[in-house]
């Protein structure tokens, strides 16, 4: 299953080979003048494996699960792009919820913060404040699953967040002793994904019908296809974005570990959805009774089926049962839109006042349990 070596996994749009190269010819470009120092490019403009290594107290990080975690001190150690070993001050803490507390996770998700200093601003996170670590809980597959939903909604849009696939070995200096390898994510922080975009982020509680309705219709598909019922524009699960505060916002989804696509053993449906499995569909979105205002989505998705598919059976880090199963789930979903029948009721189910499509799934007392 480890195939860290792999320079880069799981690509399928072709904006992915513009960027790549473009990087070519800058490479080429900065060895023609023996002048220039190289850039080391940011941490989220490479789609290869980034390896980081965390060195510090490593038990008591991954033990502290209260309310109120600490932050500890650690040195922050990676591979950079020419493959020289670079290091960083750091602090780290557990964060999250479900994962940290209930989850009976192997480790739980961490907070990385990076105090300004002159090594950082010579380094990859030179842009960075707090970034999000996910750390496999379950298992590592399931880590491997919830990076490549964040893959499919970039293909979808820009207005996502952008996920880096690390792979993550601790080492305890209490123990002085070392973890092997394991894969993670780094996720891209909520304002940077914001100012790429050119736009800022959206504090206020709204009801989803005063979001931008186009990129809320690609959106509440897109938690469809993945069999994700763990959101609310509300609540939880969904940052909005917009060029000021004031602006109509576009809902941007993030944290899909307890979507049918990854489906691990921990993941169950909200009681009050009255499901039977996270591998069954529920459409979430608002009641709309005119079907013909998801014709552009539709249309979307459509036109992205093939990068979609090669995403995965282009993917070296997925199992062959996990593939097959995983392309007929898409399979389903595309049966599904492009047949005005099954399309109508599954899609209009919002509009039945007897059934769950209208239940707000709240979180934790409707806080932000990301953080």
């Amino acid at each position: 299953m480890k195939k860290f070596l792999e320079p880069l996994v799981c690509l399928a749009s072709a904006s992915f080979l513009v960027t790549n190269a473009n990087s070519q010819v800058q490479l080429a470009a900065s060895k023609s003048n023996v002048t220039s120092s190289p850039v080391e490019k940011s941490v989220f403009e490479s789609d290869s494996i980034l390896h980081i290594k965390l060195i510090g107290n490593i038990r008591e990080l991954m033990n502290d699960r209260t309310q109120a975690p600490k932050s500890y001190p650690f040195v922050f150690s990676y591979k950079t792009e020419s493959g020289n070993d670079d290091s960083l001050n750091i602090t780290a803490r557990t964060r999250g919820h479900f994962r940290r507390t209930m989850g009976g996770c192997t480790y739980p998700p961490v907070l990385l913060e990076f105090p300004k200093s002159d090594n950082l601003m010579a380094s990859a996170f030179k842009e960075q404040e707090r970034l999000k670590l996910v750390m496999p809980c379950a298992g590592e597959d399931y880590v491997i699953r919830e990076w490549m939903a964040y893959k499919i909604y970039n293909l979808l849009t820009p207005q996502s967040f952008k996920a880096r696939l690390v792979s993550v070995e601790l080492y305890d200096t209490k123990k002085k002793k070392s973890t092997s390898p394991f894969y993670g994510i780094l996720l891209e922080e909520d304002w940077q994904m914001a100012k790429r975009n050119e736009n800022v982020l959206i504090k206020r509680v709204l009801q989803p019908q005063q979001t931008d309705s186009t990129a809320f219709l690609r959106m509440a598909m897109f938690e469809y296809l993945i069999g994700n019922t763990d959101w609310s524009v509300q609540y939880q699960n969904i940052k909005l974005i917009g060029p000021d505060s004031l602006a109509i916002p576009i809902p941007v989804p993030y944290d899909f570990d307890h979507a049918g696509l990854v489906n691990p053993p921990y993941a169950k449906p909200a009681e009050e959805l009255m499901m039977n499995s996270v591998r069954d569909r529920r459409y979430r979105g608002y009641c709309i009774p005119n079907m013909g205002k998801y014709e552009a989505v539709i249309g979307l998705y459509n036109k992205l089926k093939p990068d979609i598919y090669k995403l995965y059976t282009n993917c070296t880090l997925l199992d062959a049962k996990y593939l097959s199963s995983t392309i007929k789930y898409f399979d389903d979903f595309y049966e599904t839109i492009n047949n005005p029948t099954a399309f109508k009721k599954e899609f209009g189910y919002p509009c039945d006042k007897n059934g769950t499509g209208n239940v707000v799934i709240k979180g934790l007392k409707g806080e932000d349990i990301e953080q």
